[in-house]
């Protein structure tokens, strides 16, 4: 089974980038799943399974976080940006922008 998460030949890239690009693979296949349980939630009639995709979709919330935690640990530009951004009150583009400038 192959895999194309790379976009440069695997054995050129550090051990620290391949690392890097599992887990933001591991973000987006998460946030994938939080997507596909929020459609089929909506849709269920049944309260049952309906209870279960919802813990369900709580742990994918929960991989995500940890995920995103990750990269964040390891990108300080990042963790500088985010914290302008998440968790706030306020017009969320002008936080955005705060938070790039000081990243700089």
């Amino acid at each position: 089974m192959g895999f194309d998460q790379y976009h440069e030949p695997a054995s050129e890239l550090s051990q620290e980038t391949r690392t890097f690009a599992r887990m933001i693979t591991s973000l987006i296949e998460e946030a994938e799943a939080i997507g596909w349980y929020e459609q089929r939630i909506s849709v269920e009639k049944d309260e049952d399974a309906k209870a279960i995709m919802l813990n369900a979709q709580q742990e994918e919330f929960k991989h995500f976080g940890m995920d995103l935690e990750f990269l964040l640990r390891k990108k300080e530009k990042w963790r500088v940006t985010l914290k302008s951004i998440l968790f706030t009150e306020g017009d969320i583009v002008k936080m955005g922008e705060k938070g790039e400038h000081k990243a700089e």
